[in-house]
């Protein structure tokens, strides 16, 4: 009887580098249209817990998918309609605005760096400060604009949005409805003898995707209603765009709530002649920042994200120049996964002879041995 044949090590490797190299390939050669389905495929595995829920009940599974994600698209469209009129007319409000906070930072807030810097360095590096950013601010507004015209340019049209809107529900539907079936199809296609250590990598993985994904989505959207409502309450102006933004990019470690500080803090002293306004404006987002840090982010995310925050900032700057907008999306869970993967290629170094070749000492010798 003829055996199973079976690859050396190197050509299995091989063999899976072509293979890994050829997926690469063709995600970015289809990056223009892989968004409905990264959403699609995300939103699935979001609702997945709550779905077996359902399903665990006795609702056919179906049925279990209709519910859940209906309730998700309903909630979304009642956040589309309750809040992208505000978005939209805050933007609409910036670009008339635009002009006039420029004119007010360059004769208002100017003559004060300028001021500083004459204390410290003399009237001379004074002058320069002054000449250097009277022009810079002369040159933002065209910059502006243009920034708002590459991005309009850039695939974020009215058409691309419906279309991703229409395709993102179906593509979860499908995604959700079949989850377990294609897990199981998966699992079956793991080499018998890899199947406990493949599986034990496939749990953890799955461990920090849960914990970033679900719980790093939930204090997104705290943070991002307490930013808005927040600053709202301050009176400062475009409070809603402000604060959707920093509770968004909440998921980059200090980078969010840094923006949107910084943002604030000049916004406020643009409009505000009150400096105490100012300064509670920054008191939102260090209050946001110090419960955010240290009670929500601990309680709902865990420490099961054994993700580096350098390692969070490079993969999604690399996603985002490679693949743009779908790269950033696929940015974590790509490093989750090569996160657990290298980990996992390090503790088997670790444990190998390569690492550690040295001969085991020889047992003591009995003298009535001689």
């Amino acid at each position: 009887m003829i055996g199973r044949a079976e690859l050396p090590f190197a050509r299995q490797t091989l063999f899976w580098m072509v293979v890994a190299a050829a997926f690469i390939l063709l995600i970015w050669l289809l990056r223009g249209m892989l968004l409905p389905f990264v959403l699609g495929m995300a939103l699935a595995y979001v609702s997945a817990p709550a779905a077996d829920r359902l399903q665990q009940a006795g609702v056919p599974r179906w049925i279990a998918t209709l519910l859940v994600l209906g309730l998700v698209v309903g909630l979304g469209v009642l956040v589309l309609v309750l809040v992208v009129p505000l978005i939209i007319n805050q933007i609409a409000q910036l670009v008339q605005q635009a002009p006039v906070y420029l004119d007010v930072l360059r004769h208002r807030i100017l003559p004060q760096i300028t001021e500083f810097v004459a204390r410290i360095g003399g009237p001379r590096d004074a002058f320069d400060v002054q000449k250097a950013a009277g022009a810079y601010v002369g040159s933002v507004s065209s910059w502006i604009f243009g920034v708002l015209g590459h991005i309009w340019s850039s695939g974020l049209a009215i058409a691309d949005v419906f279309y991703v809107l229409l395709l993102t529900p179906l593509v979860a539907f499908y995604f959700l409805r079949d989850w377990d079936g294609m897990i199981a199809k998966l699992d079956s296609w793991i080499p018998l003898r890899h199947q406990v250590q493949l599986r034990g990598l496939a749990r953890e993985i799955d461990d920090i995707l849960a914990g970033f994904i679900r719980g790093q989505a939930t204090v997104c959207i705290i943070f991002a209603i307490y930013y808005s409502v927040a600053l709202s309450v301050t009176g400062l102006e475009f409070a809603i765009i402000i604060g959707i933004a920093a509770g968004v990019l909440t998921f980059i470690p200090y980078l969010g709530a840094s923006l949107g500080l910084l943002a604030s803090v000049i916004v406020g002293f643009i409009q505000f002649d009150d400096h105490t306004r100012v300064a509670i404006v920054a008191g939102v987002y260090i209050l946001g920042h110090l419960v955010e840090s240290n009670l929500v982010t601990p309680s709902l995310v865990g420490d099961r994200v054994k993700l580096h925050p350098v390692w969070i900032i490079f993969a999604l700057m690399a996603g985002g120049a490679l693949f743009g907008f779908t790269g950033v999306l696929l940015a974590v869970p790509v490093a989750a996964v090569v996160g657990v993967l290298v980990r996992f290629g390090l503790g088997q170094y670790l444990d190998s002879n390569f690492y550690d070749n040295r001969v085991a000492p020889l047992p003591p010798v009995d003298p009535g041995d001689l």
